[in-house]
């Protein structure tokens, strides 16, 4: 009697220790890729995106060959403010003579886009009055020196526009390198990025590791 039992435990005991099979592991491996997939198909639609920096157009801030996360939640969910960087979809023909930044997930989405700072939202009047003189937001002086790069004037042309209800204006960083909202005033739409245009909110450098860190 020991000796059936103990036949019949070992032979449990193989059947228990068998390995799993090729098309176990297969199996096991493409739901894990497919979870993976779903995981980001999902983040990218509804909660964020990572573009590369082409151009030197919003340096110092951000500079060629920097990675940046860009939550979607804003404006969706979130409202908008002054000094915010914006991801968006070109306008009215602002691409040429601009190196755009780059979707790392391209291969999901092969829309291009531009990214600028917020410098006017709905209701706002923007002005400069040229060369030397600030960046005024409803008749203020607005402080730039945290993120206008160093030796480049506000603006060194004038404008003046009241941005409308459902649009932003934007600028460049390194305003003397920027093909911004000032050089598309006569685009039909005074130089104004559409909310729907807009695709998220830049708000962390995650390369270089050297500069990795928070953007607002």
């Amino acid at each position: 009697m020991v000796g059936r039992h103990s036949k019949k435990a070992r032979g449990q005991s193989r059947r228990h220790a068998r390995k799993p099979s090729v098309w176990s592991e297969i199996r096991g491996y493409l739901l894990t890729v497919i979870a993976v997939m779903l995981v980001v198909l999902l983040g990218r639609t509804f909660v964020f995106n990572v573009y590369v920096i082409p151009s030197r157009s919003m340096e110092d801030t951000l500079q060629i060959g920097d990675r940046v996360f860009a939550s979607r939640l804003t404006p969706r969910l979130f409202a908008l403010h002054r000094g915010d960087i914006i991801v968006f979809k070109d306008p009215a023909d602002w691409m040429e003579g601009e190196q755009l930044p780059t979707n790392l997930m391209s291969i999901i989405d092969s829309n291009r886009y531009l990214i600028k700072r917020v410098i006017g939202l709905p209701g706002d009047t923007v002005t400069c009055k040229g060369s030397g003189e600030p960046i005024t937001v409803n008749g203020k002086p607005i402080d730039e020196s945290a993120y206008l790069k160093s030796g480049v004037n506000p603006s060194d042309s004038p404008f003046s526009v009241t941005v409308t209800d459902g649009n932003v204006f934007v600028l460049g960083d390194n305003r003397s390198n920027s093909r911004d909202s000032r050089y598309h005033l006569d685009d039909g739409n005074n130089g104004l990025v559409p909310y729907d245009d807009i695709q998220g909110v830049a708000l962390f450098r995650f390369w270089p590791f050297t500069r990795i860190g928070l953007l607002n």
